[in-house]
């Protein structure tokens, strides 16, 4: 379905609000500017912004990009005869190939990256997120093949994969803080990723393979 007026002028409000935010939080500090002063200079009321963006961490990491159930829907949405270690590792290849955005992999995401690590609820919050994925994974896996409620590998084979994710993440963000372009973050991070492969070895990229008969649950 096409975007309605009333749908593309909530985007638009959503998307200004967001630019100015980040503008004002990149040029002096997520802490050392207001909410009052993002509606403003956004030309909204703060009625209105907190409409869009329910807390002041939610300009920088919306709930709708920065999503605890990254992971899980990754793994959920894997294909046939697919493991979820190897949906992650697949997923995240594509996004460095395609420089996506959401991995930091643009120019200029270095100011970016420097506020919010400046910012001691945006890393508390990033942290945060980082074990919601992995709990929400733990809880996905034991699900899918039936383990115990105690059974440790689920928690586990989360816990690995959490950590290859992060890993991505943190060592873009490191080279970006030292001004390297996209296309050379893309290529180390993609051999970073084939490492990971060879040093987790089979049984993490063969845990919970989805049975090539299984149904794809976005096939409906």
């Amino acid at each position: 379905m096409s975007e309605g007026l009333r749908e593309r002028k909530k985007r638009q409000t959503r998307e200004r609000i967001q630019a100015t935010a980040m503008r004002l939080f990149v040029e002096r500090g997520f802490d050392k500017v207001t909410i009052a002063e993002v509606a403003a200079a956004a030309e909204v009321s703060v009625n209105t912004l907190y409409n869009y963006f329910e807390a002041k961490e939610d300009l920088v990491l919306p709930p709708d990009q920065a999503s605890p159930q990254r992971l899980a829907d990754i793994v959920r949405e894997r294909g046939p005869a697919d493991s979820p270690a190897r949906a992650v590792l697949s997923r995240l290849r594509d996004e460095l190939r395609d420089r996506d955005p959401k991995l930091g992999l643009t120019e200029g995401f270095g100011a970016v990256f420097e506020m919010m690590r400046n910012a001691p609820t945006l890393t508390a919050r990033l942290e945060d997120l980082g074990r919601q994925m992995t709990d929400a994974l733990a809880v996905l896996l034991t699900e899918e093949t039936g383990a115990e409620p105690d059974d440790p590998e689920p928690l586990v084979v989360a816990g690995q994969i959490g950590w290859f994710h992060s890993l991505v993440f943190a060592e873009i963000g490191r080279r970006v803080t030292a001004g390297r372009s996209p296309d050379s973050i893309a290529t180390d991070m993609l051999r970073l990723l084939d490492v990971v492969e060879e040093q987790l070895g089979a049984r993490a990229f063969t845990y919970a393979v989805r049975d090539a008969r299984e149904e794809h649950p976005c096939s409906e």
